[in-house]
């Protein structure tokens, strides 16, 4: 049975500014990390998207050479990242700079869980019930 056209028009509707109010949440990608091994180590895989090829990335404030174009990834040891950051540090700051434009973007990305963090060796662990 189908239904005369002024009810189904609100459902129309609805579709349209649901449909429009999750394009901007899909098109803006927040860039990612992961570890990966890499040589005798472990690597920092960074990876996001920019407007512009010819967009610079900088990583906590460092320029860095990346592969791609609009997508790109950049993978750096472990021990810079360290060096670029925080201790204990859990995000890390990902800002990209069209020169042509001058347009500048900017996210905190979040760190693999533990990577910045210490590890403590325990000669012994006691563990009591009360």
């Amino acid at each position: 049975m189908l239904l005369p056209f002024p009810l189904r028009a609100p459902s129309l509707v609805l579709a349209a500014i649901v449909a429009a109010s999750a394009s901007p949440t899909l098109a803006a990608a927040e860039p990612s990390t992961r570890v990966v091994s890499c040589g005798t180590g472990s690597c920092l895989v960074v990876s996001g998207h920019r407007d512009s090829a010819a967009a610079a990335v900088l990583l906590n404030g460092h320029a860095v050479t990346v592969q791609g174009a609009r997508n790109w990834r950049v993978s750096l040891p472990v021990e810079t990242v360290r060096a670029w950051s925080e201790p204990y540090a859990r995000t890390i700051d990902v800002t990209t700079f069209d020169p042509e434009t001058r347009t500048r973007s900017a996210a905190e990305t979040a760190l693999p869980i533990g990577l910045l963090g210490s590890t403590t060796d325990l000669a012994t662990l006691i563990v009591s019930v009360k």
